[in-house]
């Protein structure tokens, strides 16, 4: 019969590979049981339940094993996101594993929407997910997660965030009337900022989106101050005008020493339906040459699709959808892209497991 130290050494020449690095190092490998017969199995424990590259560890695992003649092989799949930052027990949010922000230089570029399909998306891939609406002279997204109310209290005395499509949201705008403006000078935003991320009961959190004013003022400034960001998300459409403001958005990210995941261009054509000619309404290629200009990862372009538009509206996001269209696939495979970049990063901090 195998023994459990050649299983371990077969599988430490799987790579995981986003993270470059082997499973049993990596301390991936769970629960490994050998059976009669060299019947082997055992719990691979990936860093993001939603990993764009499952299938090819599974067939790297199969195939490792089938060189030491094991006999049937049985894999249940686990996940157990990390944290990008050591700091981040030690602030107002200690269940929240990862924060991603989702910021851009101009308004009207689909931010909004692209913060509300990433958290619902991650949250369909298995993940625990929030999602902090930080834009709080204009808040959109209880409108496009189709959420209305006040939040109740927990028991401590906490906010307790309303929750839909498994995706728990808090905003400004579950506290005051519908149609009445919030006009608050910079202090009380950053205030209301730093309430949310303290005094809401978010619980224990995989990813926390926070969908960012436009702009570079103290919203931003409050948030990069106050919590240990894990990356930003920067939103732009292809016309110049929208890829100058984001510049600016980049170079005040940078000066805070805080990380940047990538950029991702919206509204990058319009596909008709009918017959499915590309029409590229905004430009061509604005936020692909900015990444590149700036040495910045490139997340593609998501087309203009009237679904998103319709599911905005009606408190659908787009991936959430029956019949999602081409935007919400672009969108889906965002958030696994992005919960790798962040798992990648996470990494860094797991110590080396030897075998020995």
């Amino acid at each position: 019969m195998l023994s459990e130290a050649a299983v371990y050494e077969a599988l430490s020449a799987v790579q995981e590979p986003e993270l470059g690095r082997d499973i049993v190092s990596l301390q991936m490998v769970k629960d490994l049981a050998i059976g009669p017969d060299s019947d082997i199995s055992l719990t691979i424990e990936l860093t993001t339940p939603a990993c764009p590259l499952k299938d090819e560890i599974e067939r790297n695992v199969r195939a490792a094993l089938a060189g030491i003649d094991a006999g049937t092989v049985t894999i249940t799949w686990g996940a157990m996101v990390r944290r990008a930052s050591p700091k981040q027990a030690q602030q107002l949010v200690p269940g929240v594993k990862n924060i991603l922000a989702v910021a851009s230089g101009k308004g009207g570029v689909g931010k909004s929407t692209v913060s509300a399909n990433l958290a619902v998306a991650l949250a369909m891939e298995g993940a625990s997910v929030g999602l902090l609406d930080a834009d709080i002279t204009g808040p959109n997204i209880p409108l496009m997660m189709g959420l209305e109310g006040a939040p109740a209290a927990s028991p401590d005395g906490k906010i307790m965030p309303l929750e839909r499509y498994g995706v728990k949201v808090i905003s400004i705008q579950f506290f005051v009337p519908e149609g009445q403006p919030i006009v608050w000078r910079g202090p009380l935003v950053g205030g209301a900022i730093q309430q949310f991320l303290r005094d809401v009961d978010w619980g224990e959190l995989d990813y926390l989106v926070i969908d960012l004013p436009p702009g570079t003022s103290d919203a931003q400034l409050t948030l990069a101050q106050a919590v240990p960001i894990s990356g930003v998300l920067l939103v732009t459409t292809p016309q110049d005008v929208a890829v100058q403001d984001v510049t600016k958005a980049l170079a005040m990210f940078r000066r805070m020493s805080v990380p940047i995941m990538g950029v991702v261009e919206n509204m990058s054509a319009f596909i008709c339906p009918h017959c499915g000619e590309a029409t590229e309404i905004f430009g061509r290629g604005g936020g692909e040459a900015f990444a590149r200009r700036n040495e910045l990862e490139y997340f593609g372009g998501i087309p203009l699709d009237v679904r998103v538009r319709q599911g905005g509206d009606a408190g659908v996001p787009a991936v959430a959808q029956r019949e999602p269209g081409v935007a919400a696939d672009v969108m889906r495979g965002l958030a696994r892209t992005i919960a790798a970049r962040m798992s990648v990063r996470a990494a860094q901090q797991v110590p080396v497991l030897s075998i020995s």
